[in-house]
């Protein structure tokens, strides 16, 4: 049974970007900037720099909804252009949970379709990896993008789309 891609956001020039926000490592007294915004080709675009200062090294962009069913899908979909750095996709479960499930993937600098198999997903908290079993949720209330490579960098990575299936 092939299960129908459903839309988790899909950015287009008129897209409400509410519920969309940033969290950096300034939350712990680092130095990063990241922001959020549409590019004119209406695409989401998460930029900014990543700074070592004061243990710092981190920045990321969050979309927060109700609870997003994940039905029958097993697979994130991603379609982005990044900058040729890493960056995780994160899930979560319950937007007040204190861990997230994350993998991280390489950008290639082209416009790609990442693919992640949502059971692949490992719960995580401060970069370190809890005793939990893998993402098996039906749905969830958060996802995000981090970057934390362990170095200084400015950063772009443009998003197209979001779908499970």
């Amino acid at each position: 049974m092939t299960v129908q891609p459903h839309t988790v956001f899909d950015f287009t020039p008129s897209s409400d970007m509410h519920a969309w926000y940033i969290l950096d490592d300034g939350v712990m007294g680092g130095r990063s900037q990241g922001n959020m915004a549409l590019n004119e080709q209406g695409h989401g675009r998460f930029y900014g720099h990543v700074s070592l200062e004061n243990n710092g090294g981190f920045s990321s962009v969050h979309y927060t909804t109700q609870s997003f069913p994940v039905h029958q899908a097993t697979t994130a979909v991603l379609r982005i252009k990044g900058d040729g750095s890493s960056y995780q996709f994160r899930v979560k479960e319950n937007k007040s949970d204190y861990h997230s499930y994350t993998l991280t993937f390489p950008t290639t600098g082209a416009w790609e379709t990442i693919e992640i198999p949502l059971n692949s997903m490992s719960p995580t908290f401060r970069g370190r990896t809890l005793d939990m079993p893998n993402f098996e949720a039906d749905s969830f209330q958060e996802i995000a993008f981090f970057i934390a490579n362990k170095r200084a960098e400015d950063f772009e990575l443009l998003i197209d789309s979001i779908a499970l299936k």
